[in-house]
């Protein structure tokens, strides 16, 4: 049950479906992934072709399902709860790393698809498990104490937590946290652009 109550509180589905829309960007990008490549044979096999666009277009791709699901999340609450507070218009801010850790797990998961054919039901699985590991259903103050500090770890904790704040209650998130998780999400599209681009050279091989 989520709790209730005071000015900036809503029902379950507004936060549910809060939860839902945002993780669902990093849950299509990383699922496309993994078969990215795989599905773009023919396209590899151009030499001229720079192949990490395409991680760039599935990004682009679930963004476009985001503001989607964004929009009738609006909707469903200016029929329930009236007006968003106008701190919504902040999310931006929270969608820059959220974006930057897709945009990585594209760019790592596309690669390593070449080279591990079953990596899709790997990665189908891993992101289920991450969904429920996240605070969508739930919100993060209802994990147990003992498994808070391992709880934190979640990237997606700060950002859904913070995205709702922000959504939701009106109040601003804690920017720290936001621009620790901007500079993780940073290195780890960084390092998986890195890495795609030190193994391109051999997905036609392979493919």
């Amino acid at each position: 049950r989520w709790p209730q109550g005071g000015a900036g509180s809503a029902g379950f589905a507004l936060n549910a479906f809060a939860g839902m829309v945002l993780f669902g960007l990093f849950s299509r990008a990383a699922n496309d992934g993994a078969n990215l490549l795989l599905n773009h044979a023919t396209l590899l096999k151009q030499v001229v072709f720079p192949s990490e666009v395409l991680s760039m277009a599935s990004v682009v791709a679930a963004l476009f399902d985001l503001t989607i699901g964004l929009a009738l999340w609006t909707l469903f609450h200016l029929f329930g709860q009236g007006l968003p507070p106008a701190t919504i218009l902040a999310l931006p801010v929270v969608l820059l790393p959220l974006l930057l850790f897709s945009l990585g797990a594209s760019w790592l998961l596309a690669s390593l698809g070449v080279f591990l054919r079953d990596l899709a039901q790997v990665t189908s699985l891993a992101t289920t498990a991450l969904y429920f590991l996240s605070p969508i259903f739930y919100p993060a103050s209802r994990v147990p104490p003992d498994f808070a500090a391992v709880y934190a770890w979640n990237p997606f904790v700060g950002l859904i937590t913070s995205a709702r704040e922000l959504m939701l209650h009106g109040a601003w998130p804690a920017w720290s946290e936001l621009a620790v998780l901007t500079l993780v999400g940073w290195l780890f599209a960084w390092s998986s652009y890195a890495w795609f681009m030190r193994t391109r050279h051999s997905f036609a091989d392979v493919l």
